[in-house]
């Protein structure tokens, strides 16, 4: 133990002695090592993100899209394909089926909101009565429109909280006239803040009845998408189920394969995104391990150097009864240490990267999570012995196959 203690210390005198050697060899690693655990962090930090955001709108929750899909690729519709066989009468339907607690109907459109002198582009949604319950998104100001009031087409809106500060900033909105596309609607309420979810922004939007929607600003019958929320996380599976028969009934479908549909659940969205953002960190971070290699030949090319500035030393130490495997050793581990002080300071420097990327990215307003899994380093240090054994052998080999008396007579 003591004899392989000794190896370690002259190595480190040797690193220490040549301090700018030692670190360009090395930097090959430091960079390698630093870009994978990077990359793993931030693909961690993503996968969090994403899967917090799908979560947020409820895994009890399944969407109803037009259009039909295999089950991991995305509907017609999600193509910009209109497709009119799904309306508001299916989800009346679909509301009378067990485990159902609530079903929202959805429609969107965009263009000129005014209040005013006041003009903003955005967004406006008509929904069905019962979206504050389906999306847990509550009204902070005011009222929701009632199930009375969406059936009659009123002409009543739910500002989001963006649009509320950019149209009513110093003034309450209650009671006040908005004109949606030359069509004028009586704010009623004000939706509490819920963000941006996967590219969808609750907040810079106006809320109308659906039939409003639909007959005042649209001027079509059927729906973009239907949402349904159940009573417990178990029943997902067999309302889904469900859904899917009931709509083959009404749709007069006679083979499942021609479905005008895709029924979805929130759960599957979140394995589809957890599988792509895990493999696409890998393939990440697979690449950047290609620095890796180009370390590994600098410290076989360092180490030739050094086999051959110390011929001298070799050949004596070989007079002297050191056999050839004591030589191997010593340029084994010379190389182990310069790798494995590498990918410390290369895993050093990927924490520095990934804490830089968690202020940068919650400074740009994301609710970033900073993680370093432990098996990103220990999978570090690992891969760091191992190349400073497969590169260093080569070097370590040629050492221990010197013959002694012409490497003494060496110069």
């Amino acid at each position: 133990m003591k004899k392989y203690l000794l190896i370690i210390k002259l190595a480190l005198i040797g690193i220490f002695t040549n301090k700018v050697r030692a670190f360009l060899t090395m930097l090959g690693i430091i960079i390698g090592v630093s870009s994978v655990i990077a990359i793993i962090s931030i693909g961690e930090g993503a996968q969090s993100l994403i899967t917090g955001s799908i979560k947020s709108f409820g895994t009890d929750t399944l969407t109803v899209l037009p259009g039909a899909s295999d089950e991991s690729g995305p509907p017609a519709s999600a193509f910009g394909i209109v497709i009119t066989t799904l309306t508001n009468d299916d989800a009346k339907e679909i509301e009378k089926l067990p485990h159902v607690l609530t079903v929202t109907s959805y429609i969107s459109g965009n263009g000129e909101i005014v209040y005013g002198s006041r003009s903003v582009l955005g967004n406006f949604t008509g929904v069905t009565a019962d979206y504050e319950t389906t999306e847990n998104h509550d009204v902070i100001e005011g009222r929701f429109f009632t199930k009375q009031e969406e059936r009659a087409a009123n002409r009543v809106a739910v500002l989001g909280s963006e649009m509320k500060e950019e149209l009513f900033p110093l003034t309450n909105p209650l009671g006040q006239k908005v004109r949606i596309n030359d069509q004028t609607f009586t704010v009623i309420g004000v939706l509490e803040s819920k963000g941006s979810q996967l590219a969808r922004n609750f907040d810079n939007q106006v809320i109308v009845p659906l039939s409003a929607a639909q007959k005042i600003l649209l001027g079509f019958q059927h729906v973009s998408l239907i949402r349904i929320k159940v009573d417990t996380e178990e029943s997902v599976e067999v309302t889904k189920k469900r859904i899917e028969d009931l709509l083959i009934y009404r749709h007069e479908i006679k083979d499942r394969d021609d479905k005008d549909f895709s029924v979805r659940a929130v759960s599957q969205a979140l394995d589809t995104f957890n599988s792509i953002t895990l493999a696409l960190s890998f393939f990440l971070a697979a690449i950047a391990a290609i620095s890796l290699i180009v370390g590994g030949i600098g410290i076989t090319n360092i180490m030739l150097m050094v086999v051959k500035e110390r011929t001298r030393e070799i050949g004596l130490r070989k007079a002297l009864g050191a056999k050839p495997f004591h030589i191997k050793n010593q340029f084994l581990l010379e190389a182990l240490v310069l790798t494995v002080i590498g990918g410390i300071l290369g895993i050093l420097a990927g924490v520095g990267l990934s804490v830089i990327a968690y202020f940068v990215i919650n400074y740009m307003g994301y609710d970033w999570e900073f993680v370093v899994p432990l098996y990103s380093i220990v999978v570090s240090i690992g891969i760091s012995g191992a190349i400073g054994i497969i590169f260093g052998t080569y070097p370590a080999n040629k050492a221990a196959e010197l013959n002694p008396i012409v490497a003494i007579r060496y110069e």
